[in-house]
């Protein structure tokens, strides 16, 4: 995850209050490594002192600067929640970049505790028998798309401003945030039904909305939690909560998908 401050975005007086995000797992080839990022705190052998505090940004606030990877599930709790995940290894995208939520965003309940509700089962059982929306190079949503696979962009306003009252459905929705203290709380809404909340397929309406808070606790570490709330689909309210590392000294090329994409061959069901 890129996050950076947006001065020449084009966006008029949202210029200077609007944010970017980018988002990417560590598979991403075009990564510009062992650059040296300016201002890094370092140990004394000269690597990265992710331990230490986090920078604070000119009004004081977290400056979430970076290029961030969500931390893997360890690989033993993911072949107890899936079976042998290593059968499904590609090259750069294996299983130990993965978080289960990506897999299942509901793994947290047991089968019979689902929360999805009954008369959309069968959505769910077609879909696993699919193609995600990133094969067919689409976004897959929110909040899927703060974990890998990535990259992907998003802007999030921090003037104060509304949502739109009649939004155009969007895959990413229109997300706007603020801070509490030292958390960053990101508010989406307006999205449309195609997007996935994970890689099995497990729907959502244009109902959705989707409450993300960010804090980074030291240099090199990010707390996420994401409460997704979808009353047509859900029965209620679930959050997730999962860590992000900084990669430093790194950055991210340009990547797209139409000419990068190689899994859809792959890939049975298309």
């Amino acid at each position: 995850m890129i996050w950076s401050r947006s001065p020449g975005a084009g966006y008029g007086r949202a210029r200077s209050v609007c944010i970017l995000v980018a988002l990417s797992a560590a598979s991403t080839h075009a990564q510009w490594l062992n650059y040296p990022t300016p201002g890094t705190p370092r140990t004394k052998d000269g690597k990265p002192n992710l331990a230490a505090p986090a920078p604070r940004a000119s009004n004081g606030k977290p400056d979430l600067s970076g290029v961030w990877q969500v931390e893997p599930t360890p690989i033993e709790e993911l072949t107890r929640l899936f079976g042998n995940v290593r059968a499904f290894d590609v090259p750069g995208d294996g299983a130990l970049t993965l978080n289960k939520y990506i897999r299942n965003i509901l793994v947290d309940f047991k089968p019979e505790e689902t929360l999805l509700r009954p008369e959309f089962a069968d959505l769910l059982r077609q879909r696993r028998g699919t193609s995600t929306p990133l094969l067919r190079c689409l976004p897959i949503g929110v909040p899927a798309d703060d974990m890998p696979p990535g990259p992907f962009n998003r802007q999030i306003y921090t003037d104060g401003r509304k949502p739109p009252a009649d939004p155009e459905p969007l895959w990413l929705g229109y997300s706007t945030g603020k801070w509490e203290a030292d958390m960053l709380v990101i508010d989406t809404v307006g999205f449309n039904d195609k997007g996935w909340l994970d890689a099995i397929g497990h729907p959502h309406s244009e109902a959705l909305h989707v409450v993300e808070r960010f804090h980074r606790r030291d240099f090199g570490h990010m707390d996420v939690e994401a409460t997704i709330d979808d009353p047509k689909m859900y029965t209620k309210p679930f959050s997730i909560k999962f860590t992000e590392h900084l990669l430093p000294d790194s950055d991210i090329l340009e990547n797209f998908c139409n000419e990068n994409e190689r899994d859809q061959s792959h890939s049975k069901g298309n």
